[in-house]
């Protein structure tokens, strides 16, 4: 993503996360997931370390946030190009978001939807790229509803278990 970010009208700008911020967007991440029911063994769970570490998906990937002037960080998302670390299951010629969150107060604010309209701006841009995918909870109905309005399709032949017992649906946007 460009230094130069992309401002809503609603209020606040999405840009690349800076180093100074991933503590902050990491507490954000892990909490939601927490909050949300979204980690099988809570606290516990081994992947809250990993939704912690901004600055490892910071190196390897495209990490984005949504900052607003009076609340700081609303939001995030990681992108990542298939074949690479932080692809779950985007393949080469895909490009995939993950760990989208946005901060409670924040919600219903377009937030989240903004972000997932930058990574698939990012994405279209990319002369190889055909499709942005993503994996998200069966229970997420609310972001389902969200992603379907965006164009975004079911892709029921890619769901999959990051652990068994946890299954994650999964969606696709072709451009």
């Amino acid at each position: 993503m460009s230094g130069r970010g992309h401002t809503f009208p609603m209020d606040f700008t999405i840009r690349a996360v800076r180093p100074e911020e991933y503590e902050a967007l990491g507490e954000l991440t892990g909490q939601t997931y927490l909050n949300d029911g979204l980690l099988l063994h809570g606290e516990n769970d081994f992947y809250l370390d990993v939704l912690k570490d901004t600055a490892r998906r910071a190196r390897e990937s495209e990490v984005l946030v949504a900052a607003d002037p009076e609340d700081g960080i609303i939001g995030g998302v990681t992108f990542a190009l298939g074949g690479t670390p932080w692809a779950d299951i985007a393949v080469p010629g895909e490009a995939e978001f993950r760990m989208l969150v946005v901060t409670p107060s924040a919600r219903g604010r377009g937030v989240g939807e903004a972000l997932v309209r930058t990574c698939a701006d990012r994405a279209r841009g990319l002369p190889e790229c055909a499709r942005l995918v993503l994996s998200t909870d069966v229970t997420m109905v609310r972001a389902h509803r969200i992603y379907e309005r965006m164009g975004f399709v079911r892709t029921p032949e890619r769901d999959w278990e990051p652990v068994p017992g946890h299954r994650l649906r999964t969606y696709a946007l072709e451009f």
